[in-house]
């Protein structure tokens, strides 16, 4: 079942928040400029600030990712790494997306976690503007950007959250995966072809007769 606003855990944002988009799996992030005071409400528990020099200090666990204003991140193999990272954490906490306005940078890094939630990369940047600013993603490179990163490797298929806003199917770690029963063969083994009998066996058989 997928989360919903009536059963989402404490640990995440609440729905109606200022900033929080819902993802098609029931993930919520929040994406925030950091120029606008900080909104009232729970703190986030993981943040990206995607700044083209230092973030700001804070007392939550934060990263930055290196993204000058106007432009893309510094490194694309990083950016996805850190980007898959908060789409992933954001299952079980409160993950913040934020750059300086909180439009073109945050709205093509949210972009970005649609389509790893499913979206399709065509209409990320359609449906960013429709659930989180209708200005988001400013340039058109940010959005060639966001629209082929879901061509950049294989991306798994979500899950949706149950109540308790962790992801169906998954193991707790250090349990190691149940083995797979194979099929034992019924009856006499048959001979391989080829084998060459013994002398002994040959004359058994020889005496058999």
């Amino acid at each position: 079942m997928a989360l919903s606003p009536e059963n989402a855990t404490p640990s995440l944002w609440p729905p109606d928040g200022p900033g929080v988009v819902r993802l098609p799996s029931g993930r919520m992030v929040r994406g925030r400029g950091l120029r606008h005071p900080l909104p009232n409400g729970p703190a986030p528990m993981y943040a990206v600030y995607l700044l083209g020099d230092r973030p700001p200090q804070v007392p939550w666990e934060s990263r930055l990712l290196r993204w000058p204003d106007f432009r893309l991140p510094a490194d694309r193999a990083e950016a996805r790494a850190v980007l898959t990272e908060a789409w992933e954490r954001a299952a079980v906490e409160r993950v913040e997306l934020a750059c300086g306005g909180g439009r073109g940078r945050t709205g093509t890094a949210l972009a970005c976690l649609a389509v790893l939630d499913g979206v399709p990369r065509d209409e990320a940047v359609a449906w960013v503007r429709h659930h989180y600013h209708p200005r988001a993603v400013e340039t058109p490179w940010q959005k060639r950007y966001a629209r082929r990163f879901g061509a950049q490797g294989r991306l798994r298929k979500p899950r949706l959250l149950s109540q308790s806003g962790d992801a169906r199917g998954e193991r707790a770690p250090g349990v190691p995966p149940r083995p797979v029963p194979t099929a034992q063969p019924s009856g006499p083994v048959p001979e391989p072809e080829g084998r060459v009998r013994s002398s002994k066996e040959g004359r058994r058989r020889t005496r058999s007769w």
